[in-house]
């Protein structure tokens, strides 16, 4: 399990605009190797930008993005893709699994995508779905799970490659309550047995309390930073 100490990702004062609006009017903040972090705001304060920065997917146009030590936001977008698919795993808002493959092939699908090979994608793929409870899922495709089904498959396969920090975008929105529930319990309890951060922006607070840390952001800038209780408990059934 890795630290909880040292510093992970790092922004100094990042500012991104889009045309005329300002969606991040200078952003810094701190994330330690396995913290969890959800940022919070209301519709249109930066906090899905402010995301897309800190794992690389956008550039700031001021400032820097620091991920273990590398200047990420400095680095061609080759270089930024492919940290992206050795360190960093996704959760989004809907599953965004491929239709036509089962689940255990889209679970290996970022690993094959770095080069290793299909057999081996294959066998970590299956090792992560047994890890986490979902074995059954493994030769289902996604039009044969229920949302729940589908978003755990993808909780998996942001996992398979060990990633040091997985980013989750509104990753309970297209759930019910107790769906939600349940899937932020696996969440949140795999990344606490693999010591991985995890940084989740989300409008529902019952999400956020997951985790230990909450960001507000409210037009671009952080309104407040503050811990959060997480009753660890709510995790220990997620895993067997």
């Amino acid at each position: 399990m890795r630290g909880m100490n040292t510093s992970l990702i790092t922004t100094g004062d990042i500012v991104k605009r889009f045309g005329a609006v300002t969606a991040l009017a200078g952003v810094s903040i701190d994330i330690a190797e396995g913290e969890t972090v959800a940022i919070m705001g209301p519709s249109g304060s930066g906090k899905s930008t402010l995301l897309h920065c800190l794992s690389g997917v956008l550039v700031p146009d001021h400032g820097t993005v620091t991920f273990a030590g590398t200047a990420l936001s400095r680095l061609p977008d080759a270089q930024r893709s492919h940290r992206r698919l050795r360190e960093l795993g996704f959760v989004f808002q809907d599953s965004q699994l491929i239709p036509e493959l089962p689940a255990r092939e889209n679970v290996a699908l970022p690993l094959m995508l770095t080069g290793t090979p299909t057999r081996s994608a294959l066998r970590a793929a299956d090792e992560t779905l047994a890890r986490l409870g979902l074995a059954e899922l493994r030769d289902r495709r996604p039009g044969e799970m229920s949302g729940g089904q589908a978003q755990r498959a993808a909780i998996a396969r942001a996992l398979v490659g060990s990633p040091r920090a997985i980013f989750a975008d509104e990753p309970s929105g297209a759930l019910d309550q107790a769906t939600g529930h349940e899937m932020m319990q696996l969440l949140t309890a795999a990344v606490s047995m693999a010591g991985t951060a995890l940084v989740v922006v989300t409008h529902d607070l019952n999400v956020a309390r997951w985790c230990s840390r909450l960001i507000e952001i409210r037009d671009g800038l952080i309104h407040s930073d503050r811990p959060l209780a997480v009753d660890r408990s709510r995790e220990a059934e997620a895993i067997r």
